[in-house]
């Protein structure tokens, strides 16, 4: 085992990561440096100072990275209108980078040789965190509990937090039977009854999003403006990009809109059920679609629309810091300086429908030539025949052979 003497910790103050402070303390006799993030996971971060302290802590960092986390990572995977295997909006996976990327600003601010992270040797959030850290600096000592210890269920994380005197928050009430995660743009819930990919999610799992059938029976309109692919008001109301994943999740989650059940394919090779809120995603994604069928051409929306699937990957595999990832980035935000204009959308009952999009300066909808009406020239119809024997010219030469 290497020796360590500095550790910069993920650290939420919950059972397994106070359970992993004490163990990183013991088996690594190190000093431990606690770094806690609000990513908006909509619970006070702020306790988990307190905790830290307890455990004798001296660095603890906990910061509020709303803000970057929905500006430098949440708004430009929607700018590609990101999904991956045609369903899930990455809401759990787009928030790794950014954490990855303050561990290691950490460590290296402390002096820290290593960094340490609660994600369990089954999932994909291990890969996420440690290909980030090793992107951003080679040479950094990377600890998983998960994959060290045999401390592998809840009532071993108990007991051990028992045997070491440190302080577990029951919940009073039913406990959930769900492993969740949240942040700005999602929840997540996994586990329980969930592992029957059959069984039905429970009504009172889901947390953001009324049902569909107890949503209000009148639709709710919102105008969405955008510059340069990014939503910068609501309602003619300037909101910053936090602000626009807030409104969106109330107002949208008020509709029963934005929740998924599926069947994943995990980067580590099993197949997981997951079942997820993404209100304001929901809502997003329709919205830029939107907005980029009026100002995109036609070439560029395609070719967006055959990359978008690689580029889900990469942030579903945990690659956002790779160059390939980097350069998807680039190509995709030159894309969007024409995507300007509003976008005007009703919310009924689970769903999202856009009833109009507008842009003064970038429209690339010309009334004239669409119109069924008389075009005053501006199109030659006889065109058309011409267009279409050229484009059947292979087709006609195999037909003759056959």
């Amino acid at each position: 085992m290497a020796k360590i003497n500095k550790v910069v910790l993920a650290y939420s103050g919950g059972l397994d990561t106070s359970v992993i402070l004490k163990w990183l303390q013991d088996v690594y006799d190190c000093e431990v440096v606690t770094f806690t993030a609000d990513i908006g996971q909509g619970e006070e971060v702020e306790p988990a100072r307190a905790k830290a302290q307890a455990a004798g802590i001296k660095d603890i960092f906990i910061e509020d990275l709303r803000e970057e986390f929905a500006r430098d990572y949440i708004f430009p995977m929607f700018r590609a209108n990101t999904v991956y295997e045609g369903e899930y909006l990455l809401g759990t996976s787009i928030a790794r980078p950014l954490i990855s990327k303050r561990l290691i600003e950490i460590a290296n601010e402390t002096g820290a040789e290593a960094i340490s992270h609660g994600a369990t040797g089954k999932g994909n959030d291990q890969v996420r965190f440690e290909l980030g850290a090793y992107a951003l600096r080679p040479d950094i000592h990377i600890i998983a509990p998960w994959r060290e210890w045999d401390l592998n269920s809840r009532q071993k994380l108990l007991a051990y937090a028992d045997q070491h005197g440190i302080p577990v928050e029951m919940k009073q009430g039913k406990a959930s039977p769900y492993s969740m995660d949240a942040n700005s743009l999602h929840i997540s819930y996994e586990g329980g009854i969930l592992e029957d990919p059959w069984a039905e999610p429970e009504e009172s799992m889901w947390r953001w999003s009324v049902s569909p059938e107890n949503a209000p029976d009148q639709a709710t309109y919102l105008e969405l403006s955008y510059e340069k692919g990014d939503i910068v008001a609501i309602d003619g109301e300037a909101r910053s990009p936090a602000e626009v994943m807030d409104q969106l999740n109330q107002v949208a989650g008020a509709n029963g809109v934005g929740r998924l059940d599926m069947v994943e394919n995990r980067y580590v090779g099993m197949k997981s059920r997951g079942c997820y809120e993404t209100p304001a995603g929901t809502v997003m994604l329709k919205a830029h679609r939107a907005m980029e069928s009026l100002t995109l051409d036609r070439e560029v929306a395609h070719l967006k629309d055959d990359l978008m699937p690689r580029y889900a990957s990469l942030i579903y595999n945990g690659y956002w810091w790779s160059p390939e990832r980097e350069m998807l980035q680039e190509m995709i935000d030159a894309s969007q300086r024409t995507v300007n204009g509003k976008v005007r959308l009703k919310l009924y009952k689970g769903n999202v429908e856009v009833v109009g999009r507008q842009s003064d300066t970038d429209s690339l909808f010309d009334e004239a030539i669409a119109t069924f009406e008389e075009d005053e020239g501006a199109y030659n119809q006889k065109d058309a025949e011409g267009f279409i024997k050229l484009n059947a010219l292979r087709m006609r030469i195999a037909a003759g052979k056959r």
